[in-house]
């Protein structure tokens, strides 16, 4: 909880000051329920209209930490007061989904019912805001119902990044190891381009996530991190490909000050390139326009 209550009340404002400094456009995937303003029971029961997941590891009800109430008795689980800040940012941002209510929509627990009421509620959330989302991360990476999110008006998402040990067959223990090497190597991240899927989704997969300084990872020196990422921006100039970074903004909390002032160095650096003229910066949905318009006949 603590965690949660500095993301609103210091990293955001935080991050949003950087993005002013260095004129970044990002993309912000939030949580669908975040949109609201307040939440209330209908007939005993907290949002009946989501057919609730099976999730093994969940054993109540999926909403029984929703306290209920206002954004002011309860600003952890509602806040549109703060999507109208980072909507009220001098440099435009776009605001995205993280599905509505955290829903594992890659887990088995998860029913193409329970995806679909799910991303209704998050939509119809956006449509009071005065939202219309057209970019998707899913809860913890876990991709799944793509059809699901074509048919909700979403054109595309973050996929997982590439790689040997990704690929879903790996064990979890191999895929921190492997991961831990790249760490330790300074590795130059994978560069991507977005495709498109069967469904007509975008799929544009991750390069590197910028992650946080606790548990074993706060071991992990901050230089490592800033310098990963730099390699990444140097080749995708280098080779005309995409390097896509990521966060959680409570990756920045714990080490908050060192978080930011890595983060600092790879803007620093990606504007640089900028200015030269040899790097552009755009969200998820302006890839997408930017990706269609240059596929269209006769494109430059």
């Amino acid at each position: 909880m603590r965690t949660c209550e500095l993301k609103r009340q210091v990293v955001i404002n935080r991050l949003l000051e950087l993005f002013v400094e260095f004129e970044i456009r990002a993309t912000w995937c939030v949580v669908g329920h975040l949109l609201l303003d307040h939440s209330d029971k209908e007939n005993g029961q907290k949002h009946p209209e989501i057919v609730r997941p099976r999730h093994v590891w969940c054993r109540g009800d999926w909403f029984e930490h929703d306290p209920g109430g206002t954004e002011e008795e309860a600003p952890v689980f509602l806040g549109r007061s703060l999507i109208e800040k980072i909507r009220a940012c001098p440099v435009p941002q776009e605001i995205g989904s993280h599905s509505f209510s955290h829903v594992i929509f890659g887990g088995a627990g998860c029913s193409r019912e329970t995806a679909r009421s799910d991303l209704r509620a998050c939509v119809e959330a956006g449509r009071q805001a005065g939202l219309s989302m057209q970019s998707f991360s899913y809860p913890r990476n876990r991709v799944g119902h793509r059809e699901v999110l074509a048919e909700h008006g979403f054109t595309c998402f973050r996929g997982p990044e590439p790689g040997w040990y990704r690929d879903g067959r790996m064990p979890a223990a191999i895929q921190r190891v492997a991961h831990l090497l790249e760490v330790v190597t300074i590795a130059e991240p994978p560069l991507v381009l977005p495709r498109r899927t069967r469904e007509g989704m975008v799929e544009i997969p991750s390069s590197m996530v910028y992650f946080p300084a606790h548990g074993l990872r706060r071991f992990v020196p901050m230089s490592w991190r800033v310098r990963r990422a730099l390699k990444g921006l140097d080749a995708a100039v280098d080779r005309q490909r995409i390097f896509h970074l990521w966060t959680h903004p409570t990756n920045l909390v714990d080490e908050m000050d060192a978080m930011f002032d890595g983060l600092r160095q790879i803007l620093q650096h990606a504007s640089r390139l900028r200015r030269e003229g040899v790097l552009a910066m755009m969200t998820m949905g302006e890839l997408v326009a930017f990706a269609t318009a240059a596929a269209r006949p006769g494109s430059a």
